[in-house]
């Protein structure tokens, strides 16, 4: 865990921040000696904790909407695949070196 002093921490605020994002803490001390530590605040909501949405469809349109997009998206899905099978097949071309003179 990294220390900064006050004048550091507030001149680097932003970093401080990050730091403390991936690193779990940070130390700050003040010039008489007392340290905080700066942490930062666990989220209590899940991702996936999102507001519904109001719309006038029925439920098999919805489940419609739903199958087609789903399809089209899996059909992305394959191309890119195969797209990225195939370049894995090619060889690939290898530069050629310039000879080197002996002295």
């Amino acid at each position: 865990m990294k220390t900064y002093t006050y004048s550091e921490a507030r001149q680097r605020l932003a970093t401080l921040l990050d730091q403390a994002g991936r690193e779990g803490k940070v130390q700050i001390r003040r010039q008489d000696g007392s340290t905080f530590v700066l942490l930062p605040v666990a989220s209590t909501r899940s991702p996936l904790d999102v507001p519904g949405v109001r719309s006038t469809l029925r439920r098999g349109e919805l489940v419609a909407l739903i199958r087609e997009e789903r399809g089209a998206a899996g059909g992305r899905v394959v191309e890119t695949l195969s797209n990225k099978r195939l370049q894995a097949t090619k060889p690939r071309p290898t530069a050629r070196r310039a000879p080197t003179r002996k002295k």
